[in-house]
């Protein structure tokens, strides 16, 4: 019986055997760039191919000084280096020291022509980008039923939001009449008149993501009347679908959290402006009831019974200023009155008649002051206290003055 070799040796064997090769420890591979990845550790893994096979590629970051430029999806590359086995997966693959560019590769060639006729129809134009609802509740989706990228739109729909609806139309995302498959559910979704579509799928080199870019998808997702966001392959993978569509995820996972909104934020949002309403309404009807107490002071202030009253009032007192002044004059006239009256009192004829005196009048009634003011023989009248006495002037004798002159 012959030997036995354990896994190992054998990965070993042939690792030397590749080694010990002189051609594939210096070579040179024309190719396209496939399933190119950048890893967050600086390596560079890609896939060689051309009409018939692949070969598997990797730059370690070390060797990144041999590479001028972007390595992307679809360029045509030589590649230096050499092919030796990952002894722990028992895969050979071309370890590249120095990456040149040659050109386009057909595939991307293809991209580019069609990525530019359609631009010219205007099917990129951002006038007919229709906005993504903000509260989608029913989400179609086109994609493969049993990807990853399914569970992972639903895993995070359902985190997000559980009352949102998803309504799933399978469809053959790579291969032969993938483009018809995903036209078609696009169709079919946009009929049911649903908030918001996504299409797409996970990773995968271009020729995976191949059904994205052809123009009967494309045409599908511009005369789609519901909201499109596409979702091809990983961030750093473009498509025409992403193009056309009205939104672009990086990811199938970025597009759920684009259109299903969060609802416990949303639940947050709505008890804050509550919480706000509730606060500006108190605020409202704090400043209504004070103006309505103002309004209330105003209208007892101009009440017109409150005006009477202190209008009855004004002239109640109007009245006892007036009496007290009427009062105080009839005192003061009174006054004056009285003191006239003791000075007529005392030039009164009757006054000076009850002292002793009696008043002469003659003949015609008028008082006789001197005694040239009388005829001898005239009858005259002399009233005094008790009475009066009527007499005859037998004889008038006129005093002298002290000046020698008849008074």
């Amino acid at each position: 019986m012959a030997g036995i070799y354990s896994v190992s040796q054998v990965n070993s064997y042939i690792k030397n055997m590749f080694a010990q090769d002189f051609a594939l420890n210096r070579i040179s591979v024309r190719g396209e760039v496939s399933n190119c990845k950048y890893h967050t550790s600086g390596h560079i893994y890609f896939t060689l191919k051309d009409k018939t096979g692949t070969l598997s590629a990797v730059m370690f970051a070390s060797q990144r000084r041999g590479l001028s430029f972007q390595m992307a999806e679809g360029q045509q590359v030589v590649v230096e280096g050499s092919v030796d086995v990952y002894e722990r997966d028992g895969k050979y693959q071309l370890y590249a020291r120095k990456i040149q560019q040659e050109g386009l590769g057909d595939l991307f060639a293809r991209f580019q022509k069609l990525r530019d006729e359609l631009e010219e129809m205007g099917m990129f134009s951002p006038e007919y980008k229709q906005p993504i609802p903000h509260y989608a509740r029913t989400v179609g989706v086109v994609t493969a039923s049993t990807g990853a990228a399914i569970r992972d739109i639903m895993n995070i729909s359902a985190r997000r939001n559980p009352y949102v609806q998803l309504v799933l139309c399978p469809a053959l995302v790579q291969g032969q009449g993938a483009a018809e498959s995903i036209a078609s559910g696009i169709r079919r979704l946009d009929a049911m008149g649903l908030d918001v579509l996504i299409v797409g799928r996970g990773g995968g080199s271009i020729e995976d993501l191949w059904a994205f870019n052809e123009e009967l998808v494309a045409r599908a997702i511009f005369e789609c009347r519901t909201p499109v966001i596409s979702a091809v392959g990983h961030e750093t993978d473009v498509t025409i679908a992403d193009y056309v569509a009205d939104l672009r995820a990086p990811t199938p996972s970025a597009a759920a959290e684009l259109a299903v909104f969060d609802y416990a934020r949303f639940a947050g949002q709505m008890e804050l402006y509550e919480a706000a309403f509730t606060r500006s309404l108190g605020r409202r009807l704090e400043q209504c009831r004070y103006r309505i107490n103002q309004y209330r002071l105003r209208f007892q202030i101009h009440d017109p019974i409150r005006q009477i009253h202190e209008r009855r009032q004004q002239l109640a007192d109007w009245e006892d200023q007036m009496g007290q002044i009427l009062e105080q004059k009839l005192m003061t006239a009174k006054h004056r009155l009285a003191l006239a009256s003791g000075r007529l009192h005392g030039l009164s004829p009757l006054e000076r008649i009850s002292g002793g005196f009696g008043f002469v009048t003659g003949e015609s009634g008028a008082r006789i002051a001197h005694v040239r003011d009388v005829r001898e023989d005239e009858v005259i009248t002399v009233r005094i206290s008790d009475g009066s006495l009527k007499a005859r002037v037998l004889e008038r004798t006129l005093q002298q003055q002290e000046d020698g002159r008849e008074g």
